[in-house]
C-alpha cells in the first residue's frame, strides 16, 4: 500500500499536477490585471477598486478552508497530486469525493481505501474525475450565454426566478440522491426480506453536517451575522467528520 501512495504521490505526478496549477494561476492573476486595467479605463475609482480586490481575497480564503478539507480527505487513498489537483482548477468538493467512490468500486473496490487501492484502479478514478467534469464546461461554451440570459430573465410571483428555482431543484436532487444511496446501503433486499446491515456511518455524517449547516443558516439569519456563512461549509464538513469518527467508534 505504501508503495502506491508513493508512486501517486511521486515527483512526476507533482510536476505534471503542478504545471497544470501554475497555468492556471498565471492565466487567473492575467485576469486580475486586465480587469483592474478595465475599470481604470471606464473611470472607476482606484480607492473603490482596491478595496473591492482586498473584500475578495478575504472572502476567498475562509471557503477556501473546506476545500483543503477534501484535499487532506482524499490524499490518503489517492495521494495529494491528484485531489490538489482536481480540487483547484474546475472540480467541487462534493462531485470529487463521490465520483472517486463510485469508480472505485466500478473495478471492483469495495470503496476508497487505501489498502486496496492500485495504479489500474487509481488511472480509472483519475480518468473518471476528469471527465465527468468538462461537460459543464463544454456546456457553458456552447449554451452558457442563452442559459445566462434565462437565468437573469424576470422575476416570478413571490420574488423567485428560474436561476432561484433552478439552483434549487438542482441542490434538492443532489441531495435526495445522497440521502437515498444511504438509505440504500442501510436497508437492502437479501433473500425477499428487507434487512439492515447496519451500515449507519453515512446517515449519521449526513445528520451531523446537515445539523451544523441548519445552526450557520440560523445564526445567519436570525441573528443577522451573514459572515458565519463563509466558515458554514467548512464548519459543517468538520461536524461531519467528527459524527462520522464517533460513530465509526460506536458502531
Amino acid at each position: 500500500m505504501q508503495d502506491i501512495l508513493k508512486q501517486m504521490s511521486s515527483l512526476p505526478v507533482y510536476l505534471i499536477c503542478g504545471a497544470v496549477i501554475l497555468f492556471v494561476a498565471i492565466f487567473s492573476l492575467v485576469l486580475l490585471v486586465r480587469a483592474w486595467k478595465a475599470g481604470i479605463a471606464v473611470g472607476m475609482d482606484r480607492t473603490k477598486l482596491k478595496r473591492a480586490v482586498t473584500s475578495s481575497m478575504t472572502f476567498t480564503v475562509l471557503p477556501a478552508i473546506s476545500i483543503l478539507l477534501g484535499v487532506i480527505a482524499l490524499s490518503g487513498t489517492l495521494g495529494i497530486p491528484l485531489p490538489w489537483l482536481r480540487l483547484s482548477v474546475i472540480g467541487a468538493l462534493h462531485y470529487e469525493a463521490s465520483v472517486a467512490d463510485i469508480a472505485a468500486k466500478s473495478v471492483g473496490l469495495s470503496g476508497l481505501r487505501a489498502e486496496e487501492m492500485t495504479l489500474q484502479a487509481f488511472t480509472t478514478i483519475a480518468l473518471v474525475m476528469t471527465a465527468g467534469i468538462i461537460w459543464g464546461l463544454v456546456c457553458m461554451l456552447l449554451f452558457g450565454k442563452k442559459y445566462c440570459s434565462k437565468l437573469q430573465g424576470g422575476k416570478k410571483k413571490g420574488g423567485r426566478s428560474f436561476g432561484d428555482d433552478a439552483m434549487n431543484a438542482m441542490f434538492i436532487g443532489l441531495i435526495t440522491a445522497y440521502i437515498g444511496s444511504y438509505i440504500g446501503q442501510l436497508v437492502q433486499l437479501q433473500n425477499g426480506a428487507l434487512v439492515i446491515t447496519g451500515q449507519y456511518l453515512q446517515l449519521m455524517t449526513l445528520a451531523g453536517a446537515a445539523l451544523a449547516m441548519g445552526v450557520f443558516i440560523w445564526i445567519a439569519e436570525k441573528k443577522h451575522k451573514p459572515w458565519v456563512e463563509n466558515f458554514s461549509i467548512a464548519g459543517s464538513m468538520l461536524v461531519g467528520m467528527t459524527a462520522a469518527v464517533v460513530c465509526g467508534m460506536i458502531f
